[in-house]
């Protein structure tokens, strides 16, 4: 087991999106809540975790990481042109995981199954118990609603629906240097 799962701060880098050491914040709740939202305004990635959240860098599970499409520094404008095969890099406490993408999924605010599927141990399936490491990066679907006459948002102005690239680890070591 690459980690234990421990939730951390780390940093993240998608180089095919032009993203290096991207701050992640962990902290106690779940996706787009109201203090994943602050840690999203101040301009950096959000990572949730305990009972409605995910695991830590490397763990088996779903660590989750979302950040802002359109506002703040815009941290995931280009995620959605993430594609299968591109590799997204995490290094926290000394480790350095890299996860390849291997699926997009969308999510509903206004969806409690949608919800559950975003946020299970394996993405997309409530109840299975999972056996791998994976990451959700998740953000805004603001472009897409608004195109679609969708204008519906939550009281922290996120729009319905969420884009989410699913990744599996597939490496994991020490940081050299």
């Amino acid at each position: 087991i690459p980690s234990d799962g421990t939730p951390r701060d780390a940093t993240l880098t998608i180089a095919a999106l032009g993203i290096e050491n991207l701050d992640v914040i962990a902290y106690e709740g779940w996706t787009d809540d109201a203090p994943g939202t602050d840690i999203q305004d101040g301009g950096v990635a959000a990572s949730p975790y305990g009972e409605r959240g995910g695991v830590g860098p490397g763990g088996i599970g779903n660590y989750q990481v979302t950040a802002h499409r359109l506002s703040s520094t815009q941290a995931f404008i280009d995620l959605p042109d993430l594609g299968n095969g591109d590799v997204v890099e995490v290094t926290a406490a000394g480790m350095r995981y890299v996860y390849e993408i291997v699926e997009t999924r969308e999510t509903s605010f206004r969806s409690e199954q949608s919800l559950a599927e975003q946020r299970a141990p394996v993405p997309g399936r409530p109840g299975v118990e999972p056996t791998q490491a994976v990451i959700t990066l998740s953000t805004c679907a603001t472009v897409e609603d608004h195109a679609a006459d969708n204008f519906w948002s939550d009281e922290f102005g996120n729009p319905e629906h969420r884009i989410d690239k699913i990744g599996v680890l597939v490496e994991a070591g020490r940081v050299s240097g």
